[in-house]
């Protein structure tokens, strides 16, 4: 049971692994968005999109609403945010640690 549930994180991880990506997490916690406003959003073709849209779907980070011809994509667990906080502690530490190993 355990080695299953490192690979599942591994998948999510893995889905969290890419600027854009992480781009339409953060942004997909203000709003449900359409693909055409995420490739806006992102600068890259629709398919390009897609495939970032289905790696976090797969990971389970986002799902798709459909209305119309349109399909709404949000966040599938909010708390993402308290990740995205963490990791934000942790680049801010690494910032802080480097520039003191540079004036020692």
């Amino acid at each position: 049971m355990k080695q299953k549930n490192y690979t599942s994180r591994v998948q999510v991880a893995k889905a969290l692994a890419h600027p854009s990506r992480m781009l339409i997490l953060d942004t997909l916690q203000e709003k449900e968005l359409r693909v055409s406003e995420l490739t806006e959003l992102v600068g890259a073709d629709q398919s390009t999109v897609s495939k970032h849209i289905a790696i976090l779907r797969n990971a389970g980070l986002i799902s798709g609403r459909k209305e119309g011809l349109s399909v709404f994509y949000k966040l599938t667990c909010p708390c993402i945010q308290s990740f995205f906080d963490c990791l934000e502690q942790v680049v801010r530490k690494n910032i802080e640690n480097s520039k003191e190993e540079i004036t020692v």
